[in-house]
């Protein structure tokens, strides 16, 4: 399904797909040089893009990508339960209302200003688009210096363990409570910002 929180936006999903995975291919692939397939060596598609994942997807006036994440379902196969289970210290958390956080994206392209803004936006559309949805908590797989930024946006944050060390990097499970006092809190860490671009909710499987 399709939606755009924008008056009178028209949003092309499969446009938007694609210029999701094209960002993640330039940041996670050639930027930050993770070891992951390039699909036609200029998208970034995993075994987890598939018709049960949800996207959120920023676009600016001109529709170029700005920002994204992936939603994944926690009562199916997702990164935290079936690659990274040994960064939990107990069972890992699963369940129909919660979703897990996965490739977080910022276009490379743009000022650090407006990044810091896309990243704000997107955390925000994170919340609001769990409370309309009844998810009580994401979880997800971070770095240990994005955790670190993760947690001071406000919300309530913790670690499900110890970070472990994974070739070069330390790595962190995390999970967020989300409740009714979310928004405020993330008001008061200066990280809620409303929306001021376009806000694409594609599928893999096309406009339903």
């Amino acid at each position: 399904m399709l939606r755009a929180i924008e008056k009178g936006a028209v949003i092309d999903g499969d446009a938007a797909l694609r210029a999701m995975f094209r960002a993640r291919k330039e940041v996670f692939i050639d930027l930050l040089k993770w070891d992951l397939p390039a699909l036609a060596g200029e998208f970034e598609v995993d075994q987890f893009d598939d018709p049960a994942a949800d996207y959120l997807i920023l676009l600016g006036s001109d529709r170029e990508h700005r920002a994204s994440t992936r939603l994944l379902r926690t009562d199916r196969p997702h990164l935290l339960g079936d690659l990274y289970p040994h960064l939990c210290a107990g069972p890992v958390p699963a369940g129909p209302t919660i979703r897990e956080i996965t490739r977080f994206c910022l276009d490379r392209h743009h000022r650090a200003s407006e990044r810091r803004s896309a990243r704000n936006q997107l955390v925000s559309a994170l919340a609001d688009y769990a409370l309309v949805q009844g998810i009580t908590a994401y979880t997800g797989v971070a770095e240990v210096a994005w955790f670190e930024q993760i947690r001071r946006f406000g919300w309530n944050c913790a670690a499900l363990g110890q970070p472990v060390q994974q070739g070069r990097e330390w790595l962190t499970a995390l999970h967020i409570a989300i409740d009714s006092d979310t928004i405020d809190r993330l008001r008061q860490g200066g990280v809620y910002e409303p929306l001021r671009y376009a806000l694409a909710m594609p599928a893999m499987g096309g406009d339903q």
